[in-house]
């Protein structure tokens, strides 16, 4: 938590404020953050210093485990987060790819399930990094990417955390995640749980040990109407210790996680925070 907040202070202080296109706001920015999460002991990097909805969080990268690519589709396991890119973007609305209500396109879920190579035949990523780690195997391609240029155009959004990496060193698991954009009030509290989580339950149906996640930021940046909420409000409040995250011990296999488990196979032991801050979004 000390170097998110670290984190927060020097976008305040060093950023340059740069037009962003797509919102029609300036953006107070910076390049290039590193986080890094010990999960080894079951610890979740989640946002104390204002009450964070944690299972939304864990429930949309679970659907991009599934291959979800219907806002309807994360609604059903309690994430929200789909709503508004699906169905109010101005320029996916007009995008002749898009399907109708709630489609995301080919983004996220999409990529990391169904790629497709050449020749159209699918290439499932996930699977094929999931029967490396059961064997113990790491041919340094252990890698599972949302970021297809080949079909930006047919997404609703780019993806923002775009790449995750898997490595197993003496019997341990760890993760690299890249973000490409990094909306450092409201999308990386949100991330943060994401990244942690990933690798914990990648380690668990996998049969190894969950070490460190790494989490490389590359723009980092904050809305101009979210400025005066962070530097007056958030970064003015002591952080609590960081809780531990408890998994259903029923979850052992790739399987289970497309079927049956939902946000509630999780809970947090030790949970302190301070209230809830309405940031305001971007679409």
């Amino acid at each position: 938590m000390k170097e998110y907040l670290e984190l927060c202070q020097r976008v305040i202080d060093t950023g340059v404020w740069v037009e962003n296109k797509r919102t029609g706001k300036r953006c107070l920015t910076i390049i290039n953050a590193d986080l890094e999460y010990d999960v080894s002991d079951g610890t979740l990097p989640v946002m104390t210093t204002k009450k964070l909805l944690w299972k939304p969080a864990i429930g949309e990268m679970l659907g991009y485990l599934r291959g979800y690519t219907s806002a309807a589709q994360f609604r059903s396991i309690g994430c929200n987060t789909w709503n508004a890119n699906a169905n109010d973007n101005p320029d996916w609305l007009a995008n002749p790819f898009r399907k109708g209500e709630d489609d995301m396109g080919r983004c996220y879920g999409a990529q990391g399930r169904d790629w497709r190579n050449p020749e159209g035949e699918q290439i499932d990523q996930l699977r094929m990094l999931y029967d490396d780690l059961r064997q113990g195997i790491d041919n340094r391609c252990e890698v599972m990417t949302f970021m297809n240029p080949g079909e930006r155009d047919r997404a609703c959004l780019n993806p923002c955390m775009h790449t995750h990496t898997f490595s197993i060193l003496d019997g341990k698991l760890y993760l690299t995640s890249y973000q490409r954009s990094c909306d450092i009030p409201l999308g990386v509290p949100f991330n943060m749980v994401q990244v942690g989580w990933l690798l914990m339950i990648m380690a668990q149906i996998t049969g190894l040990k969950a070490a460190k996640a790494f989490h490389k930021l590359i723009n980092v940046h904050v809305y101009e109407d979210q400025l005066e909420l962070i530097r007056d409000v958030q970064l003015k409040r002591e952080p609590y210790p960081l809780p531990k995250l408890k998994i259903n011990p029923d979850i052992k296999t790739l399987e289970d996680l497309e079927t049956w488990v939902t946000p509630d196979d999780f809970e947090l032991e030790g949970y302190q925070h301070h209230p809830g801050i309405k940031f305001p979004f971007a679409v």
